[in-house]
């Protein structure tokens, strides 16, 4: 196992976290068996949403009577003070416990502070004093909005995407938080399913000392191997390196993260499955990016007004409809 200590809260867990927003997608049956088989194989960290429908609760409902063999993360998208409060009653309330270890604001387009008129930050130091959360934290995929929350010392831990196909800009991040004395908290370490060697992320992961992540499981064979992880570091071999060497060269430039904060499309276009289908019809092969029901999602592309709205919403500043036209062109030779 490889212990890692979140920054200055003095929390120490096993460096692989577990990332609970796809065990939405899982019934509650197959997410409590996932779950109670990641912390009896050593995960300990486990990071979920408000947000992400019903993953509190199945993750409350797997670890009743467990509370104090896990540390548990959530999130608020909360826009004021008052609704941080409700939000955070309900999460209490559906993970089954009086507290939050890590309590983060989930991607604010600024950074909360104390006397905001948004009441955030102060709301969260209330809720700190009653005993309700530890640490107050922050998650983002805008480098202004992490770097301010870094300088600003009121954050316990930054959430940020981060893998090996990050660049000089990201591991900055890392580098900042390191300085600071606070924990890193990496998503979408598989660069939202672009990256398909686990054990290549893993290895890479594992030589960034101060780095936590979080990876993301839906499914059984996604668990074990991250718990192979856990029972034995990973050292990154030359063929994991050739991996990751070809991964950057062929992903160098613009790509669709999928982190879908570009919509709501107002012509209804699936924006983070429609500007990457292309490169994960090269990068994972399958029938299922060829359904009919993919097709028709691609074909709304067509209906792209051109309106600017996603580009100015999209975190690493992408030419979003640039993207939309050359998936569509692309795909369209896949169905020839």
């Amino acid at each position: 196992m490889t212990p890692i200590t979140l920054g200055k809260t003095g929390i120490t867990i096993e460096k692989n976290g577990f990332g609970c927003l796809p065990i939405q997608r899982d019934s509650r049956e197959v997410a409590v068996h996932l779950l109670r088989k990641a912390l009896d194989g050593g995960m300990t960290y486990f990071d979920t949403a408000r947000a992400y429908s019903d993953s509190e609760e199945k993750l409350g409902y797997a670890f009743q009577g467990l509370r104090d063999k896990l540390i548990i993360a959530t999130k608020t998208m909360a826009q004021t003070g008052e609704a941080l409060k409700k939000d955070l009653e309900t999460s209490l309330r559906t993970l089954g416990t009086d507290y939050i270890d890590i309590y983060q604001f989930h991607n604010p387009a600024f950074c909360p502070k104390p006397g905001g008129e948004d009441g955030l930050y102060d709301a969260a130091l209330e809720a700190q004093a009653q005993g309700k959360i530890r640490f107050i934290s922050i998650t983002n995929h805008r480098l202004a909005v992490a770097k301010e929350a870094i300088a600003s010392g009121l954050y316990a831990t930054l959430q940020f995407p981060y893998s090996y196909l990050s660049g000089p800009q990201e591991q900055e991040l890392v580098d900042l938080c390191t300085q600071a004395n606070m924990g890193f908290i990496a998503m979408k370490g598989m660069a939202g399913g672009l990256i398909q060697n686990g054990m290549a992320a893993a290895a890479f992961m594992a030589q960034q000392p101060a780095v936590v992540p979080i990876w993301g499981v839906q499914h059984e064979w996604e668990l074990d191997q991250f718990l192979a992880c856990v029972q034995e570091t990973p050292a990154m071999t030359p063929e994991y390196q050739a991996v990751i060497d070809k991964d950057r060269k062929e992903l160098a430039g613009d790509f669709c993260r999928g982190c879908g904060y570009c919509m709501p499309c107002p012509v209804g276009i699936e924006i983070n499955t429609c500007a990457r289908v292309s490169l994960l019809l090269r990068r994972a092969p399958t029938q299922d990016w060829l359904t009919p029901a993919v097709q028709a999602k691609m074909e709304k592309v067509k209906d792209c007004l051109h309106c600017g709205q996603c580009s100015r919403k999209c975190p690493y500043g992408l030419d979003t409809p640039r993207l939309l036209e050359e998936n569509y062109r692309d795909y369209q030779t896949f169905l020839k």
